[in-house]
């Protein structure tokens, strides 16, 4: 093995190696917003039903998300994605049901 083999092996390494973090690091950017939305939405209705203050509504998001990451942190990308989703499909129907109830 020559010196141009092991260069060419040490740049295929590095290049695994930083197309892995980069993916991880999407992964884990597409939870964080997930948890935060998800969070925030829910927040949102429960303040709106119960009318609370803003430190009951931070606490509140921070629980939420809190929760919810913990939830999904251990899933693919591809499972998120699913939830994801399948959270807009809820959020659709409910608009939908919002604007054809009386």
């Amino acid at each position: 093995m020559g010196i141009t083999d092991k260069v060419s092996q040490i740049a295929g390494q590095v290049q695994d190696g930083v197309k892995n973090s980069s993916v991880s690091i999407f992964a884990t950017f597409v939870k964080l917003v997930t948890a935060v939305m998800v969070a925030l939405t829910l927040t949102l209705i429960v303040q709106e039903m119960m009318g609370f203050g803003t430190f009951a509504f931070v606490f509140m998001m921070v629980v939420i998300g809190g929760a919810l990451l913990r939830l999904i942190w251990k899933w693919a990308l591809g499972a998120v994605l699913l939830f994801d989703l399948f959270c807009v499909l809820v959020a659709l129907l409910l608009k939908l049901y919002i604007q054809v109830a009386p």
